[in-house]
């Protein structure tokens, strides 16, 4: 569309239907004056006035200016651009209008918190920005239950006791009109706590029992929520959500029933997505070498050879990453990053322990995943090593393997310890007999099993010869509980964490803290099996390792894609 004809009197005299003509879309860019036209001078000064409308929230189009107005456009010399229409000015008007919108998005929320996550995450507190929390009475009363002993829920319920005496203690604070929950330090929480000091009046279905716990939370939040609809309907405002936030499903679905707000903490997962987790491998594309192939340095470094590469896959790529290109007709690339530096990356081959010759403690990898982890488990610079798999991937097997070549063959480290989730996967058996060794015997049967493997891959010894070897293979490797971890230091250890998915990420922080200096740690675990109640894919210990020490130069994951144990295992596996 054409720009306003200009008129050939003063700014002042401009006509209505100079100002109803549209705008062009798509104004082509003049060259930058430095005295301004009289045609620029018209056409600016209608904007910005528009602007000014626009602004106190005005709709249609701006009168035209005064006399007193237009002259002082035309006496100060102001430099504009060529052609400036109201598109340009509404467009640089509309970030800063959004950004005004999105600080005052409405009311804030009332999260009313069930006890189970305070037990859960004694944090939770500072965890919901702006939002304000409110704890009934009777989530003080639970927390009041739950706190003796020596379990994680009771050292939770201790430490969210402490929390709340913290809060209330703070100097200025009014427990009526909320306490402000960046008192202690926590600038995150913007909101206030409240505590119930009144009784709330509240009417539940007679189906549920007045005296359960749950069913009071539930009164409490419908209450409030009454509570708040009536005070939006005096001020004519909208009115303020009240949500229950909860990690029991039976409440919650009980909750929805009842027509109340409610979710789950989401705070703790780390992933919402199991799929998401970081593989630690990427497939490079297959016109990789043909976009990439123009930049690429070589070179060689004992039995490596390191390429030096840059192109649009570099973005996506972390240290310690592995990489393979696998085409019909070309030849295969198998290489681990090593290096990124702006928008350059080096690739490093890896070893081949496919090969006969290259056999760990007699035990040769079978696919390309399994060769990726083993050259994470075999190189002494990196300190943390994360497997998971499907059952029978091979991750206890390569992770032992690699433990006694580096203990008894290279010295590399002085002994092997192996710990696990003490969790079963029944029905509890009860006390077990014995020193901590022989309790933690029969949790360790995985081990027995791939030390049975491990023993019989040296063909050559004989019955004694096996024999002496399994023994001194026993002297290096210490069974070690977790409950007794709290404080340790390991020096030189090669450290073995079995069935990790069952770990929280507070007990997985407390194994990984311990490593000394020359120690190195290996964690495995499948995400499919976690027995621990309360965790989840997300939830898990080892999902937070994996997603906190992905890119770390001394840390590697990989996820194991095809089991190796037997065919029967394979498909039970798949179809069960």
């Amino acid at each position: 569309m054409p720009l306003p004809p200009a008129p050939a009197k003063r700014a002042a005299l401009l006509s209505h239907d100079a100002y109803n003509v549209q705008a062009r879309s798509a104004p082509k860019p003049a060259k930058k004056t430095s005295r301004p036209s009289s045609n620029d001078l018209i056409d600016a000064r209608p904007q910005a006035r528009q602007l000014g409308d626009r602004h106190d929230g005005e709709t249609g189009h701006p009168p035209p200016p005064s006399g007193k107005l237009a002259r002082a456009a035309t006496s100060q010399p102001i430099q504009l651009k060529a052609n400036v229409t109201a598109t340009d000015v509404a467009s640089q008007a509309q970030p800063v209008a959004k950004r005004k919108k999105d600080k005052a998005s409405g009311p804030t929320k009332l999260f009313v918190l069930d006890t189970n996550v305070l037990m859960h995450d004694p944090m939770c507190l500072f965890r919901f920005e702006e939002h304000d929390i409110f704890l009934p009475m009777i989530v003080l009363e639970e927390l009041d239950g739950h706190k003796k002993g020596m379990t994680e829920v009771a050292r939770n319920a201790r430490q969210t006791s402490r929390t709340l005496d913290a809060l209330a203690g703070a100097n200025g604070d009014d427990i009526g009109t909320g306490l402000l929950l960046d008192t202690t330090g926590h600038r995150e929480a913007k909101g206030k706590l409240f505590f119930q000091t009144q009784p709330l009046n509240y009417t539940l279905p007679t189906s549920l029992p007045q005296g359960k716990a749950d069913n009071q939370i539930l009164g409490v939040v419908a209450a409030l929520r009454l509570q708040h609809a009536a005070l939006a309907s005096e001020s004519k405002a909208d009115a303020r959500e009240v949500v229950l936030v909860s990690k029991d499903i039976n409440m919650r679905v009980k909750a929805r029933a009842l027509g109340l707000a409610t979710d789950d903490y989401q705070n703790d997962k780390t992933l919402e997505d199991g799929d998401l987790l970081y593989s630690g491998s990427l497939a490079l594309p297959a016109d990789f070498w043909a976009t990439h192939g123009q930049t690429v340095e070589s070179w060689q470094s004992g039995a490596h050879t390191f390429y030096r590469i840059s192109g649009p896959v570099v973005p996506s790529l972390l240290i310690n990453q592995f990489v393979y290109f696998e085409a019909p007709g070309e030849p295969s690339l198998y290489a681990r990053v090593t290096e990124i530096r702006g928008k350059t990356a080096v690739f490093k081959t890896l070893k081949d322990f496919n090969h006969l010759k290259n056999a760990v403690w007699g035990v040769t990898t079978r696919n390309r995943e399994q060769n990726f982890a083993m050259n994470l488990l075999m190189d002494p610079e990196v300190d943390f090593v994360t497997l998971t798999g499907t059952a029978g991937s091979g991750k206890t097997l390569m992770a032992l393997a690699a433990g006694l070549t580096q203990v008894l063959d290279d010295r590399r480290y002085t002994e092997i310890i192996v710990t696990r989730a003490t969790v079963s996967v029944g029905e509890d058996i009860g006390f077990l007999p014995g020193t901590e060794e022989e309790k933690m015997g029969p949790w360790m049967g995985a081990l027995d099993d791939n030390m049975e493997v491990l023993s019989k891959t040296d063909t050559s010894a004989g019955e004694w010869g096996r024999a002496a070897t399994s023994e001194l293979i026993r002297s290096r490797i210490k069974i070690k509980s977790m409950n007794f971890m709290r404080g340790r230091t390991f020096l030189t250890k090669y450290v073995i964490i079995d069935e990790a998915q069952n770990l929280t990420p507070k007990q997985m922080k407390t194994l990984i803290t311990r490593a000394g200096p020359g120690t190195k740690i290996v964690c495995m675990g499948n995400l499919a099996q976690i027995d621990t109640p309360y965790l989840t894919e997300g939830s898990s210990g080892l999902t937070f390792a994996v997603d906190k020490f992905k890119g770390w130069p001394h840390g590697g994951h990989i996820t194991l894609a095809r089991g190796e144990r037997s065919r029967l295992a394979d498909f039970a596996s798949e179809v069960l």
